[in-house]
This record gives structure tokens, C-alpha cells and sequence, in this order.
């Protein structure tokens, strides 16, 4: 990421800042509905030695990693054996068609009815809800693989297996990590969904639940703050792994633009 875009952006979030701590402060707001920016920052650094908090955190970050990982697990295989196998694929794309759009966070009554274990039934929400941008970009890269060169090894005497080991996977591997950071974003926002949702013992949703029924709106906008911040390096990191181990990808699809 370049300095000036770096800057660009620090700039965007200092004017609304500025912009929110002026409404406050002119009283064009009510502080109560709407406390300044200021407070919200003094209160979110006041959570990071708040053991209530960081536990909650603890709890959010242990459901999202557990779904998202059992999300890839079970979606890679899956594209990969659809996206190698085309009458299979033709077999099941109206079921994945019909289940694909169906909102993530309205299965949670569905799941909290089914699933009587706290942990158990937010795990499966967010491995439900992150297992469809794996699957469909583990799809779409499997059928991005350059047919010239499966016909290539296969003309060499290499067989199925050979070929995909080979060639289908690297080919596709860019295609599934992007899946996967993609997931990490709505893994992340189901498990604090479903938290807020269905109560539990901890999390950052239930975190918030707490703080709004004491009426502290400034507590809930410190706790929506760090979830934010969560979620961006989530995805820094996994931007900056895909750059790290697929250079040659982007370096191919720049060439190609």
C-alpha cells in the first residue's frame, strides 16, 4: 500500500472525526444518542485493560477462527471436487443457487432452536455463513485453470490426480485465498451477530447487549470500534500473505488489464 494512499485514508477518517466531534460539540446532536468521537476513542482504549472486555474478545476471535477454519476445510474439497467434476457441478448448482442467498443472520433463531450448545451453534452460523465465498471462488478458480496446460501434462502420461496436484490447484489456490479473506469479514460479523442474537456468557455481542442495557451508547461505540479494527487487520494480513505467496498472480492479471 503506497504512502499517499495511506494518508489519503488517514485523512478520510481524521475529518470524520473532526466532523463528529463538531456536531457534538455545537449541540446539533444529543451527546447521549450520539456521545463525540473523542469519548468513543477514551473509552475504546480504557477496554484494553478491561478483563471483561478482552475475555469477550477472547470468546468472539476463538468462534471466528474455529468457523472460518471448519469453513475451509469443508468448502476447498468441495469446490475443488465440483469444479473437477462438471456433471457433478451441473448436478448441484440449483441446491447451492437456492441456499447461496439466503441471509446468514436470519438462521440464527433457526440454529439457537436446533443447536441447544451455546459455542456449537455459533460456530455452525459462521461456518454456514463464510463457507459460500470459498466455495464459489474455489469454483471459479478451478474453472480459471488454462486448459492448454492440463492437455500438456495429460499428453505426458500424468493422470487425474497428477493434473490437479499440478497444475489445477496452484492455478486455483489465488482464486481460494481470496475466498478465505472474503469469509474472514463475514465470519467475523456473524459471530458477533450471533451473539447479539443469542446472549451467551461472553463475546464482544454480548458485550454490547450489557453495555446498551445500561445505557451506555458510548461503551457500545468503543466495543463496535475494536470489531472494526478486528476485522481490518484480519484483513491486512491475509491482503498482505495473498500478495506475499501469489505475487505472480497479480502480476498476471495486471499484465492482462
Amino acid at each position: 500500500m503506497s504512502r499517499a494512499r495511506i494518508l489519503r485514508g488517514a485523512a478520510g477518517v481524521a475529518g470524520f472525526l473532526l466532523v463528529g466531534e463538531l456536531t457534538v460539540r455545537f449541540a446539533l446532536t444529543d451527546d447521549v444518542v450520539f456521545p463525540p468521537p473523542s469519548q468513543v476513542l477514551w473509552e475504546a482504549a480504557g477496554l484494553l485493560a478491561d478483563p471483561v472486555f478482552l475475555s469477550g474478545v477472547a470468546t468472539t476471535l476463538t468462534n471466528w477462527a474455529l468457523g472460518l477454519l471448519l469453513s475451509v476445510v469443508v468448502a476447498v474439497p468441495l469446490g475443488v471436487l465440483l469444479g473437477s467434476l462438471p456433471s457433478v457441478e451441473r448436478a448441484t448448482r440449483p441446491l447451492l443457487e437456492f441456499l447461496r442467498p439466503i441471509p446468514s443472520v436470519a438462521i440464527i433463531p433457526l440454529a439457537i432452536l436446533l443447536i441447544s450448545t451455546d459455542s456449537l451453534m455459533k460456530v455452525s452460523v459462521i461456518v454456514y455463513a463464510s463457507l459460500w465465498p470459498v466455495l464459489i471462488n474455489t469454483l471459479y478458480g478451478m474453472h480459471d485453470v488454462d486448459p492448454l496446460a492440463k492437455e500438456s501434462l495429460r499428453s505426458f502420461g500424468f493422470g487425474p490426480v497428477d493434473v490437479l496436484r499440478r497444475v489445477s490447484l496452484p492455478s486455483a489456490a489465488p482464486f481460494m485465498l481470496t475466498g478465505v479473506r472474503i469469509a474472514a469479514g463475514i465470519a467475523l460479523i456473524l459471530a458477533v451477530s450471533s451473539e447479539l442474537l443469542a446472549g451467551g456468557t461472553g463475546g464482544i455481542g454480548v458485550f454490547v447487549i450489557q453495555a446498551g442495557s445500561g445505557n451506555r451508547t458510548d461503551l457500545i461505540m468503543a466495543a463496535t470500534f475494536w470489531s472494526g479494527i478486528i476485522g481490518l487487520v484480519a484483513n491486512l494480513l491475509l491482503v498482505a500473505a495473498e500478495r506475499r505467496l501469489f505475487h505472480w498472480h497479480q502480476a498476471r492479471t495486471g499484465a492482462t488489464t
